[in-house]
């Protein structure tokens, strides 16, 4: 049995994670923490590549014969300050690439999948007679920035690793901590960002008769964008578009001959996204037509996440092995708004995968905030300065994932669990 060692490492562990929560890293960044994953996994007889893109990392732990499973955890942080008031809270800083300095801190619980996916590496490798194949941890860089798995890609990976026949991978939620959930089809949305350029004519404050305010014109764009997913998606289908920046001019007594919105648009389906995409550029086109604008508009699309989609009958499978040990803690969870790149990495390889959440908040906290119907505003989500998942029993439970989840496919019969 594969998890009876699990309750030994319980404090080695729980180390591990605070230090790795102390010493976040940005996208790219993660020099520390590939150091740490790559020393761990030579020190547990993994047959370790690192420096793979940036700072990836993966260990391969080979067992004879027996399907492949690769498993993946991201290591970045964010540019956050973080308000836990945990006595193991982050103080870092670091410069990010425009060249500012900024906080960092582990607000999305990377460091839990870092730290779980050691631990289930670390059970595997002292317990080879409970399972038979090989068994591929893989800890990639910069999947805030939405190009680690790419990177990692092109840095070589598919030469470095036996072609693996499933592809899993978990992300710490703001619900109850000890539970998990699977979904089947789409679970995380694809994700693109663009930034949009629109020009008018500068003039002294006061003498606006003489300019073609881009403030007045983002801010025109900026209301009827509002109109796109009330207006143009139908009901019950899933849209958002969020515009999270607008920036114009140096002084309140000088119009600026520009102005650069930033927005996101978040879908489940690729008819949606185009749906999306026409508006936004229809719009700002006809905005600006309207304004008189000098110079046509300009769109740069960028940071693309694709959909993450589960492989049904792989999340079937793990979905069965997480009911029969977990009980009642493993259920079917809704679709989640947020975005990752995962999917890049078994898409390239053309394999099945299955990405599943795990709960992070005390229970305790969570059912008093559920009663009182204050769950969006009392209990902090993924990337708030106050997200901090409780150590336990996230790990065990995080850790107890990744092995179940991989014996569905490596375990011997007499290895059930």
């Amino acid at each position: 049995m594969v998890l009876a060692g699990q309750e030994g490492m319980t404090g080695w562990q729980e180390e591990l994670y605070k230090d790795l929560h102390q010493h976040p890293e940005l996208g790219n960044q993660e020099s520390r923490t590939a150091a740490i994953a790559s020393g761990l996994l030579q020190e547990f007889g993994h047959e370790v590549h690192s420096e793979i893109g940036s700072t990836g990392v993966v260990g391969i732990l080979k067992n004879g014969e027996g399907p492949t499973v690769l498993v993946r955890a991201d290591m970045d942080a964010l540019p956050v300050a973080e308000d836990t008031g945990l006595p193991y809270a982050s103080k870092e800083s670091a410069t990010d690439d425009d060249g500012g300095q900024v906080p960092v801190a582990h607000a999305c619980g990377h460091d839990v999948h870092v730290a779980c996916l050691l631990g289930a590496a670390r059970l595997l490798a002292e317990r080879p007679s409970g399972w038979s194949g090989t068994f591929i941890a893989l800890f990639q860089p910069a999947e805030e920035l939405a190009n680690g798995a790419r990177k990692m890609l092109d840095g070589g990976l598919a030469a470095l690793i036996p072609k693996p026949d499933v592809a899993m991978a978990q992300h710490v939620l703001a619900f109850p901590s000890g539970h998990l959930g699977t979904r089947p089809g789409a679970f995380l949305s694809s994700a693109d960002s663009m930034r949009i350029t629109v020009y008018g004519r500068g003039s002294h404050g006061s003498m606006p008769q003489l300019s073609i305010d881009p403030v007045v014109l983002a801010a025109s764009i900026v209301l009827r964008l509002q109109t796109v997913v009330s207006r143009e998606v139908a009901p019950g289908e899933f849209a958002v578009l969020t515009i999270g920046r607008l920036s114009a001019g140096t002084k309140s007594n000088i119009i600026s001959d520009r102005a650069v919105l930033e927005l996101n648009i978040r879908t489940f389906d690729d008819r949606t996204r185009t749906l999306l995409l026409d508006a936004i550029r229809r719009i700002v086109v006809g905005e600006c037509s309207a304004a008189g604008s000098p110079k046509d508009p300009e769109f740069e699309l960028y940071d693309h996440y694709p959909l993450t989609q589960n492989d049904p009958e792989v999340t079937a499978r793990v979905d069965a092995a997480f009911r029969n040990h977990f009980g009642e803690r493993a259920s079917t969870l809704d679709r989640q708004p947020a975005s990752e790149d995962f999917s890049e990495l078994p898409d390239s390889f053309g394999i099945p995968y299955i990405y599943w959440g795990l709960g992070g908040t005390d229970p305790t906290l969570y059912a008093k905030a559920e009663a009182a119907g204050a769950v969006s505003s009392e209990i902090p989500a993924n990337h708030s300065p106050h997200f901090a998942p409780v150590i336990s029993p996230t790990l065990e439970t995080g850790t107890a994932a990744v092995v179940v989840a991989a014996l569905a496919w490596l375990g011997r019969p007499t290895s059930s669990r």
